[in-house]
């Protein structure tokens, strides 16, 4: 019985969906049967791999259907080193297998604005591509963002993915790691600000294993750098959690102590990636306690997959499918808004900010 009462809700997630079909219109070219079948909207995919490898945005619109509305795009900042004295003919393709370094990518931006140029307008308004490729510790990334805005103006909407404390990536990172006090990283989000850009922040809210009675790591780090920034439009990823970074004890309460401040009233949350997924998910009263949080504070999620060069729509909406309990457990309102709504919101806004700081600041 739990099972079908889970599958009806579902079900009644996809239904209500509809009533943001009108938003899509213009995304879908205008066909209202294809924008009356969207169901989600994705905050966070990676076009490519750490070896800067992946699929066309091309692919992708096969991959989305017309089931996914809009996607925010993105590649991978950090390229895995491959140094033949370490893995000698074995090519590392992900940072788990190698003890090589990570490097900074900064190609990775012209080739997100490469692959969206190639598509005509219609296809492009379904993705807001993302400025990632600069060091969020090199007091120059600020200029690294405005070169690329005005190289590829009318293209991006924010910036993003990019890591400060990553597990097992910020120790690999060279230079690095990156610091939530450095006044580089200031510079990065006071220019996201001004531009209009959304800033998609990894942070690790505390290290791998943590002492039971210690505070979260890097939480009052990254909350002071928040207010530092109340005009800037930032996502928290992953809600401040990783692959072996678990949830802080009261993990929802943390979050909703934030999101319930008004000096964090800039402050959004991903609830991307699979592995976090299957936090939330993992038991009913963890499914219940997320959804309480959603339900609580509606308008401060959204949902990504955090697929990285997926390979077909299986794997691309794996997140999405892991998610089915949660959706199920949600209130319309809610489930529409941290699947579609959200996410229309917040970008919508920064394209329009975006391309008056480029009419303002670009030269023709």
């Amino acid at each position: 019985m739990r099972d079908r009462a889970v599958m009806l809700a579902w079900l009644l997630s996809c239904a209500a969906s509809g009533i943001a079909a009108h938003a899509h219109a213009q995304a879908l070219g205008g066909n209202s049967a294809a924008s009356s079948r969207v169901t989600l909207d994705d905050s966070h995919l990676h076009l490519t791999n750490y070896v800067q490898k992946g699929i066309t945005l091309r692919d992708m619109l096969r991959l989305m259907g017309d089931s996914v509305g809009r996607v925010a795009v993105f590649g991978i900042p950090l390229q895995q080193t491959w140094m033949h004295s370490v893995d000698g003919d074995r090519a590392p393709t992900y940072y788990l297998q190698s003890d090589a370094p990570l490097y900074y990518y900064s190609f990775t931006d012209a080739v997100i604005a490469t692959e969206y140029l190639s598509l005509p307008p219609r296809d492009r308004a379904r993705f807001d591509p993302m400025i990632t490729g600069f060091n969020p510790g090199d007091m120059y990334a600020a200029d690294h963002i405005r070169r690329v805005l005005a190289t590829f103006p009318g293209v991006f909407t924010g910036i993003g993915e990019f890591s400060v404390h990553k597990e097992f990536v910020s120790p690999k990172t060279q230079p690095g790691p990156a610091s939530l006090t450095d006044p580089a990283l200031d510079s990065v989000l006071a220019a996201a600000g001004e531009i209009g850009l959304v800033a998609i922040v990894h942070n690790d809210m505390d290290v791998p294993f943590p002492a039971d009675t210690a505070r979260p790591a890097y939480l009052d780090q990254m909350k002071a750098l928040i207010r530092r920034h109340p005009g800037t439009t930032i996502i928290w990823a992953h809600t401040g959690v990783g692959r072996i970074v678990r949830p802080v004890k009261n993990h929802a309460a943390t979050l909703a102590a934030m999101l319930a401040d008004p000096a964090f009233a800039n402050l959004y949350f991903d609830i991307s990636w699979d592995l976090v997924a299957r936090y939330v998910v993992e038991s009913p009263e963890s499914v219940r306690i997320t959804a309480d949080l959603i339900d609580r504070f509606p308008d401060r999620f959204v949902f990504g997959t955090d697929a990285v060069a997926p390979a077909n729509a299986t794997a691309y909406l794996t997140t999405n499918t892991l998610y089915a309990p949660l959706w199920a457990a949600l209130s319309p309102d809610a489930r529409q808004k941290v699947r579609v709504g959200n996410y229309e919101r917040l970008f919508d806004a920064a394209r329009t900010k975006v391309r008056a700081w480029e009419a303002a600041h670009v030269s023709k």
